[in-house]
């Protein structure tokens, strides 16, 4: 592996493994190493050096929230009084646990998020209660998921 620059040159093993770390974060690594051939010190040694360069940001579990009851994604873009309203409003959406995601954008919105509700009577009040009563939002524009499609990352 080479950094040149902060650009980061991977080669066919640092491939193999983290595709195989993608596919099951879980996977240990001495079957790791037997599937590629190499020892598993050489694959705990790349993996501190992937770390290192910033292009492994850790693991995780991932918790299935249908089990959990939350049934309903959305996306919401939401519409501040002035861009600099941006900081309080964020500050105020960190504080209600089903959003997910916070996106600072371009275009007609001035944020947009992703929320998971148990349903739309949930979603409704959030929108009301919790999202439109924050300070500098003037209003929000609501898209509910039906379907997520694709869940992936970037190819390696």
């Amino acid at each position: 592996m080479k950094i040149i620059n902060q650009n980061i040159q991977i080669d066919g093993i640092d491939k193999k493994i983290l595709r195989a770390l993608i596919e099951d974060a879980r996977t240990p690594i001495l079957e790791i190493a037997r599937y590629i051939g190499i020892s598993g010190a050489a694959i705990h040694q790349r993996l501190r050096k992937l770390e290192k360069s910033g292009l492994i940001a850790g693991s995780k579990f991932v918790i299935n929230p249908k089990i959990l009851g939350y049934k309903t994604m959305a996306f919401i873009g939401i519409f501040l009084d002035k861009a600099m309203n941006n900081p309080d409003a964020v500050r105020q959406l960190k504080k209600i646990p089903e959003v997910l995601e916070c996106h600072y954008t371009t275009g007609n919105w001035s944020i947009l998020i992703k929320i998971l509700c148990k349903d739309n009577e949930h979603l409704m009040h959030l929108l009301n209660k919790e999202i439109q009563t924050i300070p500098g939002v003037s209003r929000t524009e609501t898209f509910i998921s039906l379907e997520q499609q694709i869940d992936r990352q970037i190819n390696i």
